[in-house]
């Protein structure tokens, strides 16, 4: 499944959501770590991961000690289909302005 992009962007958008990126990042945590770390209500986080969940960064585990606990690790291909997708507005962007530095010494040289 290709990432959404806008999705990806719009998850993104939100410092706290950017900070449970980062955080599962270091490794899969539990809901109850992140809304103690982030200092924030259980329903609000709920809100946070639904985000997340849709735009594809997180993967619910179940932890195998506990039948109704579950971890959250961080999925890559959002974070990946992002990259892919700044590194071809870059290759644009150089190429318009090696042709934009080609044109002006062409005129500069016509000049002299």
């Amino acid at each position: 499944m290709e990432p959404d992009i806008d999705k990806t962007f719009f998850a993104l958008a939100d410092k706290q959501r950017r900070t449970i990126v980062e955080m599962l990042g270091e490794g899969p945590q539990r809901p109850s770590q992140i809304a103690a770390a982030l200092g924030i209500p259980r329903p609000a986080l709920s809100r946070h991961l639904k985000v997340l969940r849709e735009a594809g960064f997180i993967q619910v585990r179940d932890v195998s000690d506990d039948a109704r606990g579950r971890s959250l690790a961080l999925r890559r291909e959002p974070v990946t289909a992002v990259r892919n997708w700044l590194e071809q507005v870059e290759a644009f962007w150089e190429d318009q302005l090696l042709s934009f530095k080609n044109h002006a010494e062409k005129k500069t040289k016509k000049r002299q």
